[in-house]
C-alpha cells in the first residue's frame, strides 16, 4: 500500500509555453543537423526553379489572352487557329512543369519527415532521456503520436504551405508588373472630369486583398489552439485503446469489459467535442472565405469595367488586365485560401517543436537542486559516500552513512514499504540523479541493472538473449544450456524464430529469460531490482543455482523485500526514508514543466 502511496506522489507543473520564435529556431536546427539537408536544399533549389518556370509560362499565357479574345471579337478564323497553335505549346509546356512541380513535392514531403522523425528519434533515444521526459508531465503524454503522426503532419503541412508560399510570391512580382503596366493607361471619366490612377487595378487588388486577409485571419485564428486541443484528445484516445487491447486477458477475468467501454467513451466524447469546436470554427471562417470567392468571380471586372465601357481598352485588353488581376488578387489571397492549414500548421508546430525542446531540455532542473555526485573507483569497488536522494516527499538513502562493496560480494539491500527502494536503484543506474551524496563506480567495468520486469525486443530469441552490453554472441550449445537450466529449454528449439516475446511468454518467463540473458553476458557487477521477489521457491532455486554456477566471481547486489537465502547473500543492508528531508521541487523549461517522476515507479512500469 505505501508503495502505491509513493508512485501517486507527484508536483503539478507550471506550464511555461515556447515562442514561436523558439519553436521555428528548433526545428531549423534539426534540419540543419540531419543527414537528408543536402538533399532537402537542392529538391528546394529545384522547385524553385521550377515555380520561376511556371511564372514565366504564366505571363506568357496571360498575354495569350489578348490576341486570342480580339480575334474572337474580329471573328477571324485564321488568328483564332493560330492562336489555339500557340496555346497549345505554352499549356504542354505548363503541364510537363507542373508534374515536374508535383514530384518535387512529393520528394520534400518525404525527406523533410525524414529529416524530422529521425532527429526525434536519435533525441529521444538518448541515455535516460526517454524515462525521463515520460515523467516530465504532460509534454512527455504519448511521444509516439508526436514523433509519428505529427512529424508527418508538419512535413505535409510545411511543404504544401511553403511550397504555395513562394509560388504565390514569385507569381504576385511576375504579375504585379504587368498589371500595372495595363491599368497605368485606364482614365475614369466623371461630369466631363478625367482621373487617371497609376496602377489602379494594382491598388484595387491588394486592398480586395488584404480586407479578406485580415478578416480571414480574425476568425480562423481560434482554430490554432481547437487543432491543438484535439491533437491531444486524439492521443488520448489512441492510448486509451492501446491500453485496453494489451490488457484485454486482465479485463476479461475482471469482467471489467463495462468499466473499458466507459473509458473509451469517455475519451472519444472529449475527441468528438473538440472536432465539433473545430468545425464550428471552420463553418464561420467558410462565412468569410466563401463570400469573397463569389465576389471574385466578377471583382476583376467591375474595376476594369469603368475604362472598358468609356472605350478606352478593347475586349481582349479587358480579358488580359482580368487575367492579370486574377493572378496577383491569387497571390495575395494565398493567406486566405490557407488559413486553416496555416493554423493547423501552428498547433502541429507547436506539439512537435514543444516535445523537441522538451527532449533538449529533459536534464534540466532548477539550480537550486544538488545532483548526486558520481565518479570512478581506482579499486574497482562500489561505494556510497553520505547517499541522498531526493524525492518529492522526502529523501532515500542507505541506514549506513560510508558503504563499500567489494568485487565478488554479493549484498541483499532491504527496506520498509515505501521506503525507496526502486528510486535508489534509478539512482545507482543514473537515471535519477537528484540528491546529494557520491556514488563511486567500479573503473572500468560495466555495471548490468536488472529491473523489475526485463527489456524484451521484438526480433529472434537468439537476439533477445544476445542483446547489447555483454560478450561475444553465445554458440548454440551455451543458449541451450542456459535455457534449460532455468526451465525454459522448450525454447531451444525458437532461437532463430520472430516474436513478440513479452506478449509470448508469462511474467515469470521473462524474468526467467531475463536471467538467462544475464548468465550468457557474464557481467562481472549485477545490480537487482526485486526482479528475484516474484520467483517461488523452486524457481529461485533454480536461479539462484545458475548465478552460483555461471558467475561465480560476479558482485551481486539485490535490492528486494527480505533475505531469500543468507548462504548466497551473506551481507545485508538497509534503506530508511527519511521524509522530513525537503522535498525535491520541479524545474521549468520553455516547453512545460520538467517534473520529478513518482519516487517507487517501476522502471519499465507502474504498480
Amino acid at each position: 500500500m505505501a508503495d502505491q502511496l509513493d508512485n501517486q506522489a507527484t508536483i503539478q507543473p507550471v506550464a511555461v509555453a515556447s515562442s514561436l520564435r523558439d519553436q521555428v529556431a528548433t526545428i531549423k536546427r534539426a534540419l540543419i543537423g540531419s543527414p537528408v539537408r543536402k538533399w532537402l536544399l537542392w529538391t528546394s533549389l529545384g522547385i524553385m526553379g521550377v515555380i520561376i518556370a511556371t511564372s514565366i509560362g504564366q505571363v506568357l499565357l496571360n498575354r495569350w489572352n489578348q490576341p486570342f479574345y480580339d480575334a474572337l471579337a474580329r471573328r477571324d478564323m485564321a488568328a483564332f487557329l493560330h492562336q489555339l497553335m500557340v496555346f497549345a505549346m505554352i499549356a504542354g509546356g505548363l503541364l510537363v512543369l507542373n508534374i515536374g512541380q508535383t514530384w518535387l513535392n512529393q520528394m520534400i514531403r518525404l525527406k523533410l519527415r525524414e529529416a524530422l522523425t529521425l532527429d526525434l528519434i536519435d533525441q529521444w533515444m538518448r541515455p535516460a532521456r526517454a524515462f525521463r521526459l515520460a515523467n516530465a508531465g504532460a509534454i512527455g503524454v504519448n511521444p509516439d503520436q508526436r514523433m509519428q503522426q505529427d512529424a508527418a503532419h508538419l512535413s505535409d503541412l510545411s511543404t504544401d504551405l511553403g511550397v504555395g508560399l513562394l509560388q504565390s510570391f514569385i507569381l504576385l512580382v511576375s504579375f504585379v508588373g504587368v498589371l500595372w503596366e495595363l491599368s497605368s493607361g485606364f482614365v475614369f471619366h466623371v461630369n466631363g472630369w478625367s482621373l487617371a490612377i497609376p496602377g489602379y487595378m494594382v491598388w484595387a487588388a491588394f486592398l480586395y486583398a488584404g480586407t479578406a486577409s485580415w478578416l480571414s485571419w480574425l476568425v480562423g485564428r481560434p482554430l490554432i489552439s481547437l487543432n491543438s486541443d484535439r491533437y491531444t484528445r486524439e492521443a488520448e484516445l489512441r492510448s486509451s485503446m492501446v491500453r485496453v487491447n494489451e490488457n484485454v486477458d486482465a479485463i476479461a477475468l475482471y469482467r471489467g469489459e463495462d468499466d473499458a467501454k466507459r473509458r473509451l467513451q469517455l475519451d472519444l466524447g472529449t475527441v468528438l467535442g473538440a472536432m465539433r469546436r473545430i468545425y464550428t470554427a471552420q463553418i464561420n471562417l467558410s462565412w468569410v472565405t466563401d463570400t469573397y470567392g463569389w465576389i471574385t468571380v466578377v471583382a476583376p471586372i467591375l474595376v476594369a469595367s469603368p475604362v472598358y465601357f468609356s472605350g478606352d481598352i478593347s475586349f481582349g485588353g479587358l480579358m488580359m488586365a482580368v487575367g492579370a488581376f486574377n493572378q496577383v488578387h491569387s497571390s495575395l489571397r494565398w493567406f486566405i485560401n490557407n488559413i486553416g492549414s496555416i493554423a493547423d500548421w501552428r498547433a502541429t508546430l507547436m506539439r512537435v517543436a514543444d516535445f523537441r525542446i522538451a527532449l533538449d531540455e529533459t536534464d534540466v532542473l532548477h539550480d537550486k537542486e544538488k545532483r548526486i555526485e558520481f565518479a570512478d573507483n581506482a579499486n574497482g569497488n562500489l561505494t556510497f559516500e553520505k547517499l541522498q536522494v531526493a524525492s518529492p516527499d522526502g529523501c532515500t538513502k542507505l541506514a549506513d552513512q560510508h558503504v563499500e562493496i567489494h568485487a565478488g560480494e554479493r549484498v541483499m539491500i532491504t527496506g520498509e514499504p515505501g521506503a525507496g527502494k526502486t528510486l535508489f536503484f534509478r539512482a545507482i543506474a543514473g537515471l535519477w540523479p537528484w540528491g546529494s551524496g557520491r556514488i563511486g563506480l567500479p573503473a572500468g567495468e560495466t555495471i548490468i541493472f536488472v529491473p523489475r520486469v526485463p527489456y524484451l525486443p521484438a526480433g529472434t530469441l537468439r537476439e533477445v538473449l544476445n542483446h547489447p552490453n555483454g560478450h561475444a554472441p553465445a554458440n548454440d550449445a551455451d543458449i541451450s544450456a542456459v535455457l534449460a537450466e532455468v526451465g525454459l529449454g522448450r525454447l531451444s528449439s525458437s532461437l532463430d524464430r520472430v516474436g513478440r516475446w513479452d506478449h509470448e511468454l508469462g511474467d515469470d518467463e521473462q524474468r526467467l529469460l531475463g536471467v538467462a540473458r544475464l548468465a550468457l553476458r557474464q557481467p562481472k557487477w549485477v545490480i537487482i531490482d526485486e526482479a528475484m521477489d516474484a520467483f517461488d521457491g523452486p524457481s529461485l532455486r533454480r536461479v539462484l543455482s545458475l548465478l552460483e554456477k555461471r558467475l561465480p566471481g560476479a558482485a551481486i547486489i539485490n535490492i528486494g523485500r527480505g533475505q531469500h537465502n543468507n548462504q548466497f547473500f551473506p551481507r545485508s543492508l538497509t534503506i530508511v526514508k527519511d521524509s522530513d528531508a525537503p522535498a525535491l521541487k520541479p524545474a521549468h523549461v520553455r516547453a512545460g514543466a520538467i517534473e520529478p517522476p513518482p519516487a517507487a515507479a517501476s522502471l519499465h512500469h507502474r504498480k
